[in-house]
């Protein structure tokens, strides 16, 4: 079983994952996963923050001349800025005396946060509930990645909005018709990487931009949404015999537990609950020798099972809780009525989220596959995999033959 944990606070030394299930022998190097963590602190619009960090991976165990030993992974990530923070967020007894955070900001998991832990200082929720422990599931999935690629599995993301700003060009559109067996998701990230914020167009990319500058300059937010893809998957990853073991269900859990994130839709998603069945539905043809599909959208998957084809997932982020200009809260000390107070923040994550949910999309991936085509070391698993990939298609014909 292919599982993992976080652990460590915003402003902490550091954070810690734990990963417990990979094969042996899948070849892993800091550099890989550091790659990723910097594509994660990306993006016009971010804070202070980044300007701080430069984050990367130590790799503590589990990996031995640059392969997996089959024990535990365990990464470490330093953060910078525990230098400033040391007594304040100490595990001891602090030299100074902190004043207390009582003033939650609506949005946030504070309010919510120290009345479920029974918490009397909002610095206690913050800490945890921070997006800074996605730093953590970037390394956690780039290990994923790194899983898939031995198999020719890719996975991408672009921006496609920021702040209601769409594209002119019709990029999801191109994406349902997608149903070629050389379709390469990474190359999305590799365009998409190369803006600002993470779109396809520059004449898009112009656009968001003023509309951040306008953001900042109220002092106000923007949440978007974004696309992620998967290219070169097997058919029949998931399963519909339980309602736990469908793929899309997963697929909607992983996404849906990174910070921000309010909606996940898979192919066209709630585009199908307004179209007939005949504008729906992908068609399934014979092309060069292969069932296929006519078209995606589906978004690559069926039944709660992968379809073969590109699995195409959209995400929805809302707009960061912290304020510039705060909007009303409590004073929880007072219980009167207050304006919300600052944290450190961005204007605008929705770049980095992206890529965030590349990584979440790559574990929910490395996880099914492990879960089709287990076993303790690659070789192991690859045989497995050709074994199936292979006789796949002769099976399917054989069993209906007439």
């Amino acid at each position: 079983m292919l599982r993992f944990l976080t652990a460590g606070e915003s402003h902490g030394k550091g954070l810690t994952a734990i990963i417990e299930g990979f094969p042996s022998n899948l070849k892993i190097d800091e550099g890989y996963l550091n790659k990723h963590l910097a594509r994660r602190q990306m993006g016009y619009g971010r804070g202070g923050r980044m300007k701080i960090e430069t984050d990367t991976a130590e790799i503590l165990s589990g990996i031995r001349f640059q392969k997996t030993m089959g024990s535990p992974i365990s990464l470490f990530i330093k953060n910078s800025d525990w230098e400033n923070w040391k007594d304040e967020m100490t595990s001891g007894i602090p030299k100074e005396k902190h004043d207390k955070i009582t003033i939650p900001r609506p949005g946030h998991a504070d309010l919510v946060g120290v009345s479920k832990y029974d918490l009397n200082d909002i610095r206690n929720s913050i800490e945890r509930s921070s997006a800074r422990e996605t730093a953590a599931r970037v390394a956690v999935g780039s290990i994923a990645r790194r899983f898939l690629e031995e198999f020719g599995i890719t996975v991408g993301s672009y921006v496609e909005n920021i702040g209601g700003i769409y594209s002119k060009e019709k990029y999801s559109e191109k994406l349902f018709c997608e149903t070629s067996l050389e379709f390469n998701a990474w190359n999305l990230s590799v365009e998409s990487d190369k803006s600002s914020v993470r779109v396809l167009d520059k004449n898009h990319e112009d656009r968001i931009v003023r509309k951040i500058k306008k953001a900042k300059k109220e002092g106000d937010t923007l949440g978007g949404t974004f696309f992620v893809v998967v290219s070169g998957l097997p058919v029949g990853l998931g399963s519909f015999i339980q309602y736990d073991t469908k793929l899309s269900s997963a697929i909607a859990h992983d996404m849906m537990s990174i910070n921000a994130v309010k909606g996940v839709e898979i192919g066209t998603g709630f585009e199908s609950a307004n179209n007939p069945g005949s504008k729906s539905h992908d068609e399934i043809i014979i092309k060069n020798e292969v069932i296929t599909r006519k078209s995606n959208r589906a978004g690559g998957i069926e039944g709660g099972m992968s379809t073969g084809l590109p699995i195409i997932v959209r995400v929805a982020m809302k707009p960061i809780a912290t304020l510039m200009s705060p909007i009303g809260a409590i004073d929880l000390s007072t219980m009167k009525n207050v304006t919300s107070r600052r944290e450190r923040s961005d204007f605008t994550a929705v770049p980095a989220c992206a890529v965030i949910g590349e990584s979440m999309l790559a574990w929910t991936i490395a996880k099914a596959m492990l879960d089709k085509f287990g076993g303790d070391s690659m070789n192991e698993i690859k045989d497995n995999y050709r074994s199936y990939t292979s006789k796949l298609q002769k099976r399917l014909t054989k069993n209906f033959r007439k």
